[in-house]
C-alpha cells in the first residue's frame, strides 16, 4: 500500500508538471522550458544522492557514450512533448503517451532481443488501432495536410498531436536505452543524473535563438515545472522499494484521471469520445500487456515501468 500511494502521489506531481507547461503557452519557447524543467529537477536529484551515501561513487560511470545516446533520445522526446503540450488538450497529450509501453514491446523484441509471444503481439496491435481512434480527429479529414502546410485554424492542434506521438515513440527508445544501462550495472541515480544535466545543457544551448524575459509568475511557474519533475521521478524511483513493478504499472494509468480533471478544471479541456474510447482500449491492451509479461516473469526496471511520465 506504501509503494501504491507513492506510486499515484508521483503520477498527480508529473501531471501538474504538465499542467503547468501547458498553462506557459506557445509563446515561452520550448528549448526555455527544457532547460529550467532541468536545472531546477537537480536541486532534488542531487539532495537524494547525496542522501544515499558518497557523492562521487554515486557519480562515476564509465559508460559515457550509452549515457550520451540515452541523453539524445531524452531529450528530443522531451522537446517533442513540451511542444505538444502547449498546443494540445492536457487528456489528449497523456492519452496518446500511452502508447510508449506498447511500443517499447516492439523495441524490446527488435533491438534486446527479448522473446515476445503471440499474445503481446495482439494487445499491441488492439493499442495501436487505440492510439488510431485518439488521432482520428487530429489528422483526419485533412488536418494532417492543414497542419504540414499551417493552412487552418486546426492547424496548431493537428501539429501538437503529430508532435505527441513522436514524443511517444522517442520516449520509448529512451526507454529501451535505459534498460540496456541498468543490464550493463548502471546506477539509477547515475543514469538520472546525467541525463537531467544533458537535458539542462541542451535547453541552454537554444538561449541564442531568442528566450523571453520571465515575469515573477513565469519564473515561479519554471522553478515549479523543475521541481515537480525531479520530485516525480525521484518519488517513481522511491515506490518499486515498496511494490512489485508488475503490480504498480497498472497505476500509471490514473494519470488519465488526474488529466481530465486538471485539464476541465485549469483549462476547459474537455476530453472528447475519441479520447475516451481511444484511451480505453490502450489501456485494456496495457493492462494486458502488464498482465501477461506479469505471468511471464519478466520484471522491467523502476525506469522502464515509469517511461512517460519520468521524461516529460
Amino acid at each position: 500500500m506504501t509503494g501504491i500511494l507513492i506510486k499515484l502521489v508521483s503520477t498527480l506531481v508529473l501531471v501538474s508538471m504538465s499542467a503547468l507547461i501547458r498553462g506557459l503557452g506557445p509563446e515561452v519557447p520550448v528549448g526555455e522550458i527544457v532547460f529550467c524543467r532541468n536545472f531546477f529537477a537537480l536541486i532534488p536529484i542531487v539532495i537524494w544522492i547525496a542522501s544515499r551515501g558518497d557523492v562521487r561513487a554515486g557519480l562515476a560511470t564509465d559508460k559515457i557514450g550509452a549515457n550520451l545516446v540515452r541523453g539524445i533520445l531524452g531529450v528530443a522526446s522531451m522537446f517533442c512533448s513540451f511542444w505538444a503540450l502547449s498546443r494540445l488538450a492536457l487528456p489528449d497529450n497523456t492519452a496518446i503517451g500511452y502508447a510508449s509501453p506498447l511500443v517499447v514491446v516492439i523495441l524490446a523484441a527488435v533491438v534486446l532481443h527479448e522473446r515476445v509471444r503471440i499474445h503481446r503481439w495482439s494487445a499491441v496491435g488492439v493499442g495501436f488501432c487505440g492510439i488510431v481512434i485518439i488521432l482520428w480527429p487530429h489528422l483526419a479529414g485533412g488536418q494532417l495536410a492543414a497542419a504540414l502546410s499551417g493552412g487552418s485554424d486546426g492547424a496548431e492542434t493537428a501539429l501538437g498531436a503529430l508532435f505527441a506521438l513522436f514524443g511517444t515513440l522517442l520516449s520509448a527508445a529512451a526507454m529501451i536505452q535505459v534498460r540496456q544501462l541498468v543490464l550493463m550495472g548502471e546506477r539509477t541515480g547515475t543514469i538520472v543524473f546525467y541525463f537531467t544535466c544533458f537535458a539542462a545543457l541542451t535547453g541552454l544551448c537554444t538561449l541564442p535563438l531568442g528566450w523571453v524575459v520571465p515575469d515573477p509568475r513565469t519564473a515561479a511557474m519554471f522553478v515549479a515545472i523543475g521541481l515537480c519533475g525531479g520530485i516525480g521521478q525521484l518519488l517513481l524511483t522511491a515506490c518499486y522499494r515498496y511494490a512489485d513493478a508488475s503490480l504498480l504499472a497498472f497505476f500509471d494509468y490514473t494519470s488519465m484521471i488526474w488529466s481530465v480533471t486538471i485539464g476541465w478544471f485549469a483549462f476547459g479541456d474537455a476530453p472528447t469520445a475519441y479520447v475516451l474510447v481511444g484511451a480505453a482500449i490502450v489501456i485494456t491492451a496495457g493492462i494486458y500487456v502488464i498482465l501477461r509479461e506479469r505471468k511471464l516473469g519478466i520484471a522491467p526496471p523502476p525506469l522502464i515501468a515509469a517511461a512517460p511520465a519520468s521524461l516529460r
